[in-house]
């Protein structure tokens, strides 16, 4: 049993706690406790939440939390500040939701690593904390056991990744489901991407193998290598991988590439720029490949 402490501040967004608390909630193997510097906790939403003022026993397999807050930085004492620090230095994770990362930049812990906040605060948290690399329009970013997530819904996907890191992606995929969460994004997406639409499924090895092609979809990745990667045979994988996406890996591999060659598109490189940087050899493939996508897909 891993437990997962939440840190209150006043002002706390409802959201920004209650989604993480339900997904590990729903998760197995977690025990929850709450833990502020006075109680109640009035939330921006106005509701008072009561929570411990001790904090528990920790050990390094425990998660410490703070979720975002309405009025800026610098909610915090130093001693609830240095507890957090300390927590991350005995080998224990730290994660943060929306304005929770000043929390993590106070305990030193965003120096020299890279993050993530609400985009209203960005600038802020960059200015605030110069040592860190202050990543925008992202979910969530790990780096070295500090987790940071965006605004407010994206604590869910935050929480969801580091069920999916200690138990799987099948485990994490089941837990969206209990949720009525459409699908598990990964950190580095928008909200409407391909990653999302085809994530709506509970196969493990399709998961693990989405990851791979999500992380380096640039890349040659060829069939051997991917179901090797799985632990299954080429022929499993394509059955698999067909019938929990619609799509063949080689296909869910180029939708990727056309999605974010057109996102280049959109913001000024030329058609064949963009095709070398999703990893085509030139602007042809690219161009039949987007044309494709303009009719359905039969594959």
């Amino acid at each position: 049993m891993s437990r997962v402490l939440f840190v209150l501040t006043p002002q706390v967004h409802l959201l920004d706690l209650a989604g993480p608390a339900q997904v590990f909630s729903t998760a197995p193997g977690y025990e929850l406790s709450y833990v502020a510097e006075a109680t109640p906790v009035p939330t921006w939403q106005g509701v008072s939440l009561q929570a411990g003022t001790s904090w528990p026993a920790l050990t390094a397999d425990d998660l410490v939390l703070v979720p975002g807050w309405r009025d800026g930085f610098g909610h915090l004492s130093a001693e609830t500040v240095s507890r957090i620090a300390a927590h991350h230095t005995a080998g224990g994770t730290v994660a943060s939701v929306c304005a929770g990362a000043d929390a993590l930049g106070r305990a030193g812990l965003l120096a020299g690593r890279r993050c993530t906040t609400h985009h209203d605060l960005q600038e802020r948290l960059a200015r605030s904390y110069p040592d860190a690399t202050v990543v925008r329009d992202v979910l969530y970013v790990c780096d070295d056991r500090v987790v940071t997530s965006a605004g407010i819904a994206s604590g869910i996907d935050l929480a969801l990744h580091l069920v999916a890191q200690r138990h799987g992606p099948a485990v994490a995929a089941w837990v969206a489901r209990e949720m009525v969460v459409y699908a598990r994004r990964n950190g580095d997406e928008h909200q409407h991407s391909a990653m999302l639409r085809h994530r709506a499924h509970l196969s493990d090895v399709v998961h693990r193998v989405q990851d791979r092609i999500d992380a380096d979809f640039a890349a040659t990745l060829p069939l051997a290598d991917l179901a090797g990667g799985a632990g299954v045979s080429e022929r499993t994988l394509t059955r698999l991988f067909t019938a929990a996406t619609g799509r063949t890996p080689l296909r869910y591999q180029q939708l990727l590439r056309v999605e974010r060659a057109e996102y280049l598109i959109g913001h000024g490189a030329t058609a064949e720029a963009a095709a070398r940087a999703v990893g085509f050899t030139d602007a042809r493939m690219l161009r039949r490949l987007r044309l494709r996508a303009r009719v359905p897909d039969r594959v």
